[in-house]
Order: structure tokens, then C-alpha cells, then sequence
């Protein structure tokens, strides 16, 4: 499985933006059964979960972003969203998502989002 991850950009304190993680050329029954997950890493900082989703389309969230994030996923594209409002200068990062099955542990390349004061 082969994630690409986009979306990411520079926004000010209260932006928005809508982060991508796509997977176009894995199969759908290998997709569909997937766990997706966006995952974030600050500088000098370790990564660090922010949301997922799992096959049956259940979120959960790290408790920082809740009520400003939200994740989704669109089967039909192979692709799963994670729409971040309200930003804060904290969530300044390199997005990363994750994709988990069984025989399935992926990791896409990235995409950097920075949030001026």
C-alpha cells in the first residue's frame, strides 16, 4: 500500500485547511478494510496520533484537536481526510498518515502544515 499525502500549507492563527491522504493504486478490497490514521510530528518533538478511522468509517481523536478536526473517508477515491479547523500555532507539524490491516503497516511521505501566530 502506497499512501500519498497532501493538503498541507502555511495558514494563520483560525485558518483552515483539508489534508488528503490518498492510496490510488491499491486494489479496493485491499483499501476498504483498512484502518487510516493522520499522525503528526513537531519540531524536536516525537509523532504523535491525531485521528482515525477505522474500515467501518468510526473516528477517534486526540483530545487536542477534538471538536476542530474531523476525519473522513471516501472509499469510492481510496482516500480519507482530515478537515483541521480553528488552527493553532501547536499544530504546526509534518502530517503524516498510516495505513494498518492485517499485512498491511504503510506509511505516507508527509505533508507540512505551519500556522502563524
Amino acid at each position: 500500500v502506497q499512501l500519498q499525502a497532501f493538503g498541507g500549507g502555511l495558514v494563520q492563527t483560525g485558518g483552515s485547511l483539508r489534508l488528503s491522504c490518498a492510496a490510488p493504486r491499491t486494489i479496493t478490497s485491499v483499501y476498504n478494510p483498512l484502518n487510516i490514521g493522520w499522525y503528526r510530528q513537531a519540531p524536536g518533538k516525537q509523532r504523535e496520533l491525531v485521528a482515525t478511522i477505522t474500515s467501518g468509517g468510526r473516528p477517534n481523536y486526540a483530545d487536542s484537536v477534538k471538536g476542530r478536526f474531523t476525519i473522513s473517508r471516501d472509499n469510492a477515491r481510496k482516500t480519507v481526510y482530515l478537515r483541521t479547523n480553528s488552527l493553532k500555532p501547536e499544530d504546526t507539524g509534518v502530517y503524516y498518515c498510516h495505513a494498518d490491516g492485517s499485512h498491511t503497516d504503510a506509511w505516507g511521505q508527509g505533508t507540512l502544515v505551519t500556522v502563524s501566530s
